[in-house]
């Protein structure tokens, strides 16, 4: 009986917080979206030609990047829920890889971005250049300080995973981490396509 509560606690995962945090920020980006879709509609051929500058492939493997990550947290957390009480070190100790991994996934998506921002940069591009690359801009760098926090939310969880703090019972906390990485990677794979490659 007690385990069947269990399971009907554990949803939905994570801290409400978090879930209020997840509503907010899908507000927030997606009135931006919208503005974009707007303004591009407005002026479609300036909006195409701004985009031709942009490195698509850059763009995609920053994509392949951060679903890998979110895999990987994927398997972190799997790996908690699936501790038993004889084995909650190994659990965490396993959580700890997949979250390593998923952290350095998520500094290469921050390196391979400031590679391109640096492109951009270099070729006289700012918020003021035309409303592509204001909107170009703004999400991009707003998305990039949400990774930014993201991955410092990661290595935090992982701090709690090397002293053994997560087991089946207790996983609140990494299914919050998890949640919020999920909404970084969501956001991506809206913006890519929209920013990137729709014309």
């Amino acid at each position: 009986m007690s385990k069947i509560v269990n399971i009907k606690e554990s949803y939905p995962p994570g801290d409400f917080a978090i879930w209020i945090v997840i509503y907010i920020e899908l507000l927030t980006f997606g009135l931006m979206f919208l503005g974009y879709a707007f303004s591009r509609r407005a002026d479609i051929e300036l909006f195409n030609a701004s985009q031709s500058v942009l490195n698509q492939a850059s763009g995609f493997i920053d994509t392949l990047i951060l679903i890998t990550s979110s895999y990987f947290v994927v398997k972190a957390v799997n790996a908690v829920k699936n501790a038993t009480y004889e084995n909650i070190q190994a659990s965490n100790e396993a959580s700890s890889r997949w979250l390593l991994a998923a952290i350095v996934f998520g500094i290469m998506f921050l390196v391979n971005k400031v590679l391109e921002f640096s492109d951009i940069f270099s070729q006289g591009i700012n918020l003021s250049t035309n409303t592509f690359f204001m909107f170009y801009l703004l999400l991009t760098m707003f998305h990039f300080m949400h990774v930014v926090l993201g991955v410092v939310i990661l290595f935090n969880i992982r701090k709690r995973t090397k002293i053994g703090c997560y087991s089946e019972q207790n996983c609140r906390g990494i299914e919050s981490g998890a949640l919020y990485w999920h909404l970084v990677d969501l956001l991506w794979i809206i913006l890519f396509p929209l920013v990137y490659i729709l014309r």
